[in-house]
């Protein structure tokens, strides 16, 4: 199984800051969805799902992100 981050609006996976791909074999892989969740909060992404991506994509769990991690925009932040 895999963990990535996905823009719902989009159907784009994040695989680095301001890089999105549209296989989810090239997002990056987080080891936890917890780990998915502090990293969404530590660069202010928003408006992101979790997916537990299985080798059969039928099987794949999709999971919301609620609270401050979605609120607005899914772009990442850049330091000045």
């Amino acid at each position: 199984m895999r963990i990535v981050l996905q823009q719902p609006e989009t159907g784009l996976y994040f695989k680095d800051i301001a890089q999105w791909v549209g296989n989810g074999q090239e997002a990056m892989d987080f080891v936890s969805s917890t780990a998915a969740i502090e990293f969404c909060a530590a660069n202010k992404l928003k408006d992101l799902q979790i997916v537990l991506k299985f080798d059969e994509e039928r099987c794949d769990i999709v999971l919301p992100l609620q609270g401050a991690e979605a609120t607005h925009g899914a772009q990442p932040s850049h330091p000045a």
